[in-house]
């Protein structure tokens, strides 16, 4: 049994997915991780975590839209504004969104559907600087 550490630096460039499926899938191939559990976290609270088709951009378009439909960028709604308009809207999409991602590696394989990728969806306007923990329990 063994656990590693990865530290995965993500510079975004305004609200949209960032796709970052390939580095992981790298990084379990270097480390020859065979069998386990894979958790990722982000260490931010206005970006967040999902796994989403990864074949039609369209989705990753209309996610966006929805997102600021149910969340709107508009400062009169909240209190907390400090950043500007995309302060406090972007605190509740990471809420409604997830933080954390736990997925299993099976005989060197992660473990994602056919049309699954993993994303950073960035909910800022302004361009910014994540950090993705990557923490491998297993063989």
């Amino acid at each position: 049994m063994k656990q590693e550490f990865f530290y995965l630096k993500i510079s975004t460039n305004g609200q949209r997915l960032y796709k970052f499926t390939d580095q992981t899938i790298q990084w379990i191939n270097n480390n020859k991780f065979k069998n386990g559990i894979l958790n990722l976290s982000i260490q931010h609270t206005s970006a967040s975590l999902i796994v989403q088709e990864n074949a039609d951009p369209d989705v990753q378009t209309d996610l966006i839209n929805y997102f600021n439909k149910l969340v709107p960028m508009n400062n009169k709604l909240y209190i907390h504004t400090t950043e500007g308009k995309d302060d406090m809207p972007a605190h509740i999409k990471s809420t409604l969104t997830n933080s954390q991602i736990s997925l299993s590696v099976k005989e060197t394989e992660l473990l994602l559907g056919t049309w699954q990728g993993l994303y950073l969806f960035e909910h800022r306007l302004k361009p910014q600087n994540r950090t993705i923990i990557h923490h491998f329990i297993g063989e």
